[in-house]
């Protein structure tokens, strides 16, 4: 295994952005973007994607690749990420992978389990019952047709539980019975580092740069998308709060205090899904550079 994939995680506000631009021009290599809402263009500020700026500094991919409306998946990540690395393994022996969003990097680490292709007959009849009956129904479906999957997911996220429903019909067994949770193999080398800092200062961190989302424009980027409100693209912190003010069920002081309150939630959130994984390294942004160097260099 000649080829080495870097892979820079942990908490939002973390820093992670930051440390995988300076590694990639230490390493001379592309950053492949593994954060499930910067792929989507017209959301700039509410996913603190890349600036101008950092993406000029290195190549990065996957970052405004997809429209708000067209769906994405973990699944589909994989793919293109597996698709893409040989070519970037042309031009040299490293790629840095830089994400918070939990799926996604598993995706491209351990493999996501082959799941049968749903017909656009299910798909079509899903979304029929969706519009028709709402997305309890469909919960209260999943519920019986698999209630282990049912209990680990969120009922308000449509496209999950639509999800499950979609494979449960087409397999004809639990989507649960599906999962295996084994690790595909790779052909190439994985270095997993997770930064993280005081939880104190982190969470200042995470306020701070809430107010300069704020500053920066939030509001006004919200309002672009709200007429497209119901889709799964813009069902993240930012968006939900702002929503929410928009349709005068919180103030603006309230929307921005729930938007920090809710970020810190996901950061602990995803401290906990890493923590469980023993092949993750766990440094300072400070240290991550000087220890995938020192780790390379064995």
């Amino acid at each position: 295994m000649s080829k080495t994939l870097i892979v820079i995680t942990g908490p939002t506000g973390v820093g992670k952005t930051a440390t995988a631009i300076e590694l990639a021009q230490q390493l001379g290599c592309d950053i492949i973007n593994a954060d499930s809402r910067q792929i989507y263009r017209g959301i700039p500020i509410c996913t603190a994607a890349p600036s101008p700026e950092e993406l000029a500094a290195v190549r990065h991919h996957f970052v405004a690749f997809k429209e708000l409306e067209e769906s994405y998946s973990a699944a589909q990540f994989e793919t293109d990420a597996l698709q893409l690395l040989p070519s970037l393994w042309q031009h040299g022996d490293y790629a840095v992978m830089c994400g918070g969003s939990m799926l996604y990097v598993d995706a491209v680490c351990r493999g996501i389990d082959q799941l049968p292709d749903i017909s656009p007959q299910v798909r079509a009849a899903v979304k029929e019952k969706l519009a028709r009956e709402g997305l309890e129904s469909l919960m209260e479906e999943l519920e019986r047709l698999d209630p282990q999957y049912a209990a680990t997911i969120d009922r308000k996220n449509t496209s999950r539980v639509c999800h499950g429903v979609e494979i449960c019909r087409q397999a004809g067994i639990p989507y649960s019975s599906l999962r295996t949770g084994k690790a595909k193999q790779r052909d190439f080398s994985i270095i997993k580092l997770a930064l993280n800092i005081e939880r104190e200062r982190l969470f200042s961190r995470i306020n701070n740069r809430v107010d300069r989302m704020i500053e920066a424009g939030l509001e006004e980027e919200a309002r672009s998308v709200y007429h497209l409100r119901h889709l799964n693209s813009l069902n993240t912190v930012g968006m939900k709060e702002m929503f929410a003010m928009f349709d005068g069920t919180m103030d603006c002081h309230t929307a921005i205090e729930r938007m920090k309150k809710n970020t810190r939630v996901y950061a602990k959130k995803q401290l906990t899904w890493y923590r469980r994984d023993p092949d993750i390294t766990w440094v300072t942004p400070d240290e991550a550079v000087p220890t995938v160097l020192s780790l390379l260099s064995k």
